[in-house]
């Protein structure tokens, strides 16, 4: 893990998409967050240590899903399907599908194995499995505040977490899609889907793959935009956090009786002309259900007391 130190930054984005609005200040107390995404070992650890059952591994609840042909409602996940050529980019069902026997364990359906993929980040987790394993280790999940402000490694409104050029010199910095989603990727960062983590230079802050590669669960439920900027700074949020699901829900859409959860970072399937999301301030409303082959998560601690163990030194 890396100490992320305390303070006061600009949150959100106003020069995106909507649900980044309005910029504010917020204030975080000093924490630590593991310096990667979860790894398909470290998942695959927990489970055998609990014997626990992802929920992808599942079957699904027919009371959840009353259109649905029943014969349909086995364990599943929803799995990327790359495009022969140009598709309706408004239409998410061009490219996702769900696949009976897809899992964490077997992310390309039930003839595939992690094996060989023991550091890409694990995927096919939904909410509750993310927050299973960080309590195992003694962790949580962070809020989106805690994320956003991490993400940043220090540099206060710059677009992406290393500062505000797309590809400096010329150099890929995190694993996204280069070239028309969903369809044509030209693997400039020599990556088709996922990668082993650490595979891009770090952060500020140590941290790496805080954008790109795979989404992140956070503790937050998700709201369709920020707060407004208090008028005075001794009234700045400290350690903000969403705990109610209510407003979370997506009223007229498809799974509209299901809450979301923020997720934050963007995955190795954005690209400029669909998702440009492999930003600190970018977020989503993510269905607490969901698993996706895009989807990971990474913890946080906030007292080493509380852990009663050893972590890493702290970085000055």
């Amino acid at each position: 893990m890396q100490r992320i130190p305390g303070g006061t930054f600009q949150m959100g984005s106003e020069a995106f998409y909507p649900e980044e609005r309005p910029i504010h200040h917020v204030d975080v107390d000093g924490f630590w967050m593991d310096a990667q995404p979860v790894t398909a070992a470290e998942f695959r650890r927990f489970v055998r240590a609990t014997g626990y059952t992802t929920v992808a591994e599942r079957p699904l609840d027919p009371a959840q899903f009353p259109d649905a042909d029943p014969d349909l409602l086995v364990p599943g996940s929803l799995a990327f399907r790359k495009t022969a050529g140009p598709v309706d980019l408004n239409d998410f069902r061009n490219w996702w599908e769900y696949v009976p026997g897809v899992s964490w364990e077997r992310p390309g359906g039930r003839a595939t194995t992690i094996d060989g993929r023991e550091r890409h980040p694990v995927v096919h987790v939904a909410c509750e499995d993310a927050e299973a394993y960080a309590a195992w280790v003694g962790k949580e999940l962070p809020t989106e505040a805690e994320w956003e402000y991490a993400a940043r490694g220090g540099l206060e409104g710059a677009t992406f977490a290393w500062g505000n050029e797309h590809f400096p010199n010329g150099k890929a910095m995190a694993n996204t899609w280069q070239g028309e989603f969903p369809w044509q990727n030209l693997n400039l960062d020599g990556f088709e889907g996922t990668s082993p983590v650490g595979s891009f230079p770090p952060n500020g802050y140590g941290l790496y793959d805080m954008t790109g590669n795979v989404w992140e669960w956070t503790a937050d439920w998700y709201t369709p935009r920020h707060p407004d900027e208090v008028e005075s700074p001794c009234c700045v949020p400290k350690n903000p956090r969403v705990t109610s699901r209510d407003a979370s829900y997506h009223l007229g859409q498809p799974g509209e009786h299901i809450p979301r959860r923020v997720s934050k970072g963007g995955s190795h399937l954005c690209a400029p002309n669909y998702c440009l999301r492999y930003r600190p301030a970018a977020r989503q409303g993510q269905q607490i259900d969901s698993s996706m082959a895009h989807l990971g998560f990474r913890c946080v601690l906030r007292s080493l007391e509380e852990a009663g163990q050893e972590r890493a030194p702290r970085r000055e």
